[in-house]
């Protein structure tokens, strides 16, 4: 709601602010090179947890237990960094952060009206994907994910109106992949602890924007971007050395694997662009 709300301001502004600035404008046909910054917002968490594998048969809906037959992690899990080893030292929450990049497409003018085009992407941007598990040895366990850097192409397409023809509402989409680095954090320092799994993501982006055109060379616009990309692949495996009754090794003598149970990693991006069109 609050992103909406911002791009619906976003686009009022440019509507009233840029006349001042408009010069004559030849249609949107062409190419053009540009760049956007602006704000991507907190992960969606979907309440987010550890799923564990305890057997290593690949599936993961397994109880860690103790000797005793006891849930391991019966304190919990938390969306976030773990600021110690018990949930009452807190966990602080996942952020959104900065966005920015540079693109590149073309568009084409079908009559009047009607703009259709594609824009390929390389972005960056500053999110922080965080969750963690607490074990009642007390230990805590977090995997903490990123967005090293994005690549996206998109078709878009609109509708110019304005004396000249010079403002473009339009719709984007088309597919996305990404370098996501993923960590593993644990107070444990009795098992060892081995990550796997691909980096590299692949996923999709969809959105709404508003552009208007300055002279014969230059637009400016704001834009509203979802982005979901399908971290699935990343694994942790905790294994000995450790007594035999350690819940880890206590069903599977090679260890315990575990994953993030939300796979997807979501978020919306609400972004300024300028771009130089030929």
């Amino acid at each position: 709601m609050k992103h909406t709300l911002a791009l619906g301001i976003g686009l009022a502004v440019a509507a009233t602010a840029a006349p001042a600035f408009a010069q004559s404008a030849d249609g949107w046909t062409g190419g053009y090179v540009g760049g956007h910054v602006g704000r991507a917002s907190k992960p969606d968490d979907g309440e987010d947890r550890f799923l564990f594998d305890t057997n290593l048969d690949g599936n993961f809906n397994d109880v860690v237990r103790t000797a005793a037959g006891a849930d391991a992690f019966s304190p919990g899990f938390c969306n976030g960094v773990a600021e110690g080893a018990t949930p009452a030292e807190g966990c602080r929450g996942n952020s959104g952060g900065a966005d920015w990049g540079l693109r590149a497409g073309y568009d084409w003018q079908v009559g009047d009206a009607w703009v259709f085009g594609v824009v390929g992407e390389y972005a960056m941007n500053d999110i922080r994907d965080g969750v963690t598990a607490y074990s009642t040895t007390p230990a805590f366990y977090t995997m903490l994910r990123k967005v090293d850097h994005m690549y996206a192409i998109r078709a878009r397409g609109g509708f110019a109106f304005g004396e000249r023809g010079e403002n473009l509402v339009y719709a984007t989409a088309g597919p996305a992949r990404a370098r996501v680095e993923n960590v593993h954090l644990t107070s444990n320092g009795v098992n060892t602890f081995t990550d796997s799994g691909d980096h590299t993501v692949s996923g999709r982006q969809w959105g709404v924007g508003y552009e208007r055109l300055i002279g014969d060379n230059f637009s400016i616009g704001v834009e509203y971007l979802m982005t979901e990309l399908r971290d699935r692949d990343y694994r942790v495996r905790a294994s000995g050395p450790a007594p035999a009754t350690n819940p880890f090794i206590l069903v599977d003598a090679d260890g315990t694997d575990f994953r993030r149970s939300d796979e997807d990693l979501d978020f919306d991006s609400l972004r300024v662009t300028a771009s130089w069109r030929f």
